[in-house]
């Protein structure tokens, strides 16, 4: 799956990337600016799929002085599958909580970060061939080895393939050794920072000032 234009899995064509940003603009637009938004044809191109669009009903079309503004008519049969198909990504992130939610060794913190995790536009969210990559922090008590725990792993691998198509990647790490790449400025820190979706236990943040607290306890009356 595309991440960054999920609609494209179903909707090949120029329609799937303008479908998907009028699914999820929140005003009208102008047929450049959803060009730009689009990132994909010409503006010719997505012209043309706007008035055909707005032929079907599923475009409603406003003109604004010597402008023609788009949205999607939300009230249309289609436009609900529309909006389904466009946010697939979100459709991830639900369904990757609610299985870590049901695990029976719970993690203290579970996220996405690199290409899967990135929703501005001008960060695409990564494309057919990009990696789902997975951050899971174990509790120090429960070892990397131990069965359920390399099982629930397995299987949300599993899940994230099965539901995507896209390969999936595991970092697993306890919550000393998190602390040990803190200590030691690891740059894949940054990334999970900068990049992370958070999935289940304390947000990233959160999780990083507890780590900081822990090794200055000045800190917990801060």
């Amino acid at each position: 799956m595309d991440l960054g234009r999920p609609i494209s899995t179903v909707v090949p064509s120029l329609d799937g990337p303008v479908l998907q940003v009028l699914a999820r603009a929140d005003r009208m637009l102008s047929g450049r600016q959803i060009h730009r938004l689009a990132g994909a044809g010409s503006v010719a191109g997505v012209r043309l799929i706007l008035q055909r669009l707005t032929m079907t009903g599923l475009v409603h079309v406003h003109e604004s002085g010597n402008a023609l503004l788009y949205s999607l008519n939300r009230k249309h049969l289609a436009a609900q599958a529309v909006e389904l198909l466009a946010d697939l990504r979100g459709t991830l992130i639900s369904g990757l909580r609610a299985e870590i939610s049901a695990w029976s060794i719970a993690p203290i913190h579970a996220g996405l970060y690199g290409a899967a995790a990135r929703r501005d536009d001008d960060a695409p969210a990564g494309d057919l061939d990009s990696d789902v990559d997975l951050l899971l922090i174990r509790p120090d008590e429960v070892a990397a080895d131990n069965f359920l725990w390399e099982e629930q792993a397995a299987e949300l691998l599993r899940t994230i393939v099965d539901m995507t198509g896209n390969p999936a990647q595991l970092y697993e790490l306890s919550r000393t050794e998190l602390a040990g790449h803190v200590t030691t400025d690891e740059p894949i820190v940054d990334t999970w920072c900068n990049e992370s979706v958070h999935l289940h236990g304390p947000d990233f943040a959160s999780l990083l000032r507890g780590l900081n607290a822990d090794r200055d306890p000045i800190l917990l009356t801060l």
